[in-house]
């Protein structure tokens, strides 16, 4: 049987590049070989093709008024400086850098959307397709992707965009839990389906100009 083949339309697609900060992806570094140049060329398809590229990180304000005592994945950073503005911890891997007019979307929980404008955002520009790709499948991936479908957002997975520090956990996710709420495809497979993906907005253009 002959697999389906990923469609995607430009006009109402983003990328999502999640919590892509140096010092997380040199900690996942060890299981994730070719990780941001296979992430970083499907930046670039989404750019050739004049699709939203959205960058999510983690980050707080000093004093970490964001993090709860009761928090156990966050409390531990309120004595760490870090994460926090002017700290190491807060750039975005130069493979994958954000260029200047792009959306960059700071959280202060595992999820994207939890707390921040990430849905105000998609909304307000007709988005309705999440390609995500992020760090670690089974912390902001897996929560985005929950919350996302939840939502309604049409989301799309790609295996070989994300790292785990567990391999088994994040083969478990991408084999027997994402697939009831996402297409899961690879970097290959979305570059492909950028180039040849078709934008509604043009040919909605072209019609309204020939009326």
């Amino acid at each position: 049987m002959t697999e389906k083949r990923l469609e995607l339309d430009r006009a109402t697609s983003a990328l999502l590049v999640m919590d892509f900060q140096s010092t997380v992806v040199e900690r996942f570094a060890a299981n994730a070989a070719g990780l941001t140049s296979r992430v970083a060329s499907v930046i670039a398809a989404a750019r050739e093709a004049d699709v939203r590229v959205l960058y999510v990180v983690v980050g707080f304000r000093p004093g970490y008024p964001e993090v709860s005592a009761r928090n156990k994945s966050f409390s531990a950073l309120r004595q760490s400086a870090r994460f926090v503005p002017g700290s190491p911890e807060i750039e975005i891997h130069p493979d994958v850098a954000p260029r200047e007019s792009e959306v960059v979307v700071t959280k202060h929980r595992v999820s994207g959307f939890f707390g921040t404008d990430l849905d105000l955002i998609l909304r307000a520009n007709g988005l309705e397709t999440l390609v995500l790709t992020g760090i670690a499948t089974s912390g902001v991936v897996l929560s985005t992707l929950r919350h996302a479908a939840d939502a309604d957002y049409a989301c799309v997975v790609a295996s070989d965009g994300c790292a785990d520090a567990d391999p088994e956990v994040h083969r478990m996710l991408l084999e027997k839990v994402f697939p009831r709420q996402a297409e899961v495809v690879t970097c290959a497979d979305v570059v492909a389906a950028l180039r040849c993906a078709p934008d509604r907005r043009a040919r909605a253009d072209s019609a309204a100009e020939r009326r």
